[in-house]
């Protein structure tokens, strides 16, 4: 697994959540963001969409764990009542690209841990999030980025 260390902004996105077990729902989460950013013409090619498990589900009740579908937009950008609005910090992130699917993702998340700990890093107590692009979508990637020390 190849990690790159990256600086990356704050973020201010535009998100959708759903509280319950992950699985096929998080991908129906990710489908009612896509589509309010379609209508309001905001999914094009520079677009950055993100995936947020804000739980670990070894210690949060499935019922309780909850998963945001996010899109970064601008901070002035007016959002409606579908989306709710927060601030995600920057900082070092270890960036993984990974193959966009299901297999390659779980294993990437198993073994994220031990390379970071073997490369020397500490992982961070922000959040821990899946970054997808029109560019990597279109190759079959997303990334998962775990913020570092």
């Amino acid at each position: 697994m190849k990690i790159k260390i990256e600086n990356l902004p704050n973020y201010h996105i535009a998100y959708v959540r759903q509280v319950g077990p992950y699985g096929p729902q998080n991908a129906q989460t990710m489908g009612k963001l896509k589509n309010w950013a379609k209508d309001n013409n905001l999914l094009h090619e520079k677009a950055i969409i993100l995936g947020i498990a804000q739980d670990h589900p070894d210690t949060t009740p499935p019922e309780k764990c909850r998963y945001d579908a996010c899109l970064v937009i601008s901070n002035n950008y007016e959002i409606d009542e579908a989306v709710s609005k927060s601030e995600l910090p920057g900082g070092k992130y270890a960036i993984y690209k990974v193959k966009h699917t299901a297999e390659d993702i779980q294993q990437a998340w198993d073994e994220i841990f031990t390379e970071l700990l073997n490369s020397g890093y500490q992982i961070d107590d922000r959040s821990i999030f899946e970054r997808y692009s029109i560019e990597l979508v279109e190759q079959d990637y997303c990334e998962i980025c775990v913020p570092v020390k």
